[in-house]
């Protein structure tokens, strides 16, 4: 072989070589969305994800503007506990109360299941989306795709997307189904999709883990949150307790921690 022939056999090899290099997901911010959406699409694939669960998920999604400018333009939580638990409890209490009574049955089930006391969970629920009321209108992952494409935290948003398709492949929820906060959160206590694939059961046994529409599973799934990160059958959780750490699993803030315990605690005194 002359010299001319082993040139191009070089030539032929590398083209070879770069024609079957595994495919690398775009690195974030960079292109167009439209492109690094078709490269995630590989990940996902590479991530044992179904085409037919890509293809429902994220054909068609595009970039949201609008949760960019939420993203950027977060403040830091400054109420004081006062401030807070006197702006967000009294006016819930009255229906914190009906809905311990009128789910009485099924947070005694919980409560036997995971130990999780039923005031907890309902102050928990008041307080996120007011009992289901306010469970957010953001396509999920339309706002988990856009996150992950900025590149502030790009990794952990691409975690969470992944996470969203395997909500769609196994049957909990079809796409259209999933909105809620802008940052991603679903159902009526507002569950990552990370937290959902975890920690979400199907308590009123239907064969789906719904947390938009059936309160059983919320409720059972936020009581199976807070078991699985330690909560104590029996215990208070005053701050300092070792279930008020398990409440800050649930949210870091002290202030915010502290108003489910407060309300928690009117809850069970409450006639």
């Amino acid at each position: 072989m002359n010299s001319d022939s082993l040139l191009r056999a070089f030539a032929l090899s590398m083209l070879l070589t770069i024609s079957v290099a595994p495919a690398f997901a775009a690195p974030c911010g960079t292109g167009s969305f439209e492109a690094w959406l078709e490269d995630f699409k590989k990940e996902a694939a590479a991530n044992g994800i179904s085409p037919a669960a890509i293809a429902a998920g994220l054909n068609g999604v595009a970039l949201d503007k609008s949760v960019l400018a939420r993203d950027q333009s977060q403040k830091v939580f400054s109420q004081s506990f006062e401030e807070f638990s006197g702006r967000m409890v009294p006016p819930r209490l009255a229906r914190g109360s009906n809905m311990l009574k009128q789910y009485g049955s099924v947070l005694g089930r919980v409560e036997q299941t995971y130990g999780v006391p039923g005031e907890m969970l309902v102050a928990i629920w008041g307080l996120e989306t007011d009992f289901g009321v306010n469970t957010g209108k953001f396509p999920t992952i339309r706002s988990l795709a856009t996150l992950a494409f900025d590149c502030r935290r790009s990794d952990m948003f691409k975690a969470e997307l992944i996470d969203a398709l395997r909500i769609v492949e196994r049957g909990d929820l079809a796409p259209p189904e999933m909105r809620g906060a802008w940052a991603g959160e679903i159902g009526q206590t507002q569950f990552m999709p990370s937290s959902w694939i975890k920690f979400a059961v199907d308590f009123d046994g239907n064969g789906r883990r719904d947390l938009i529409k059936s309160a059983p599973d919320v409720l059972a799934s936020t009581a199976n949150f807070l078991a699985s990160h330690g909560w104590q059958r029996g215990k208070d959780w005053e701050p300092g307790s070792a279930n008020f750490a398990v409440i800050q699993q649930w949210n870091k803030s002290e202030v915010y921690a502290k108003t489910i315990g407060y309300f928690a605690s009117q809850l069970a005194r409450a006639p």
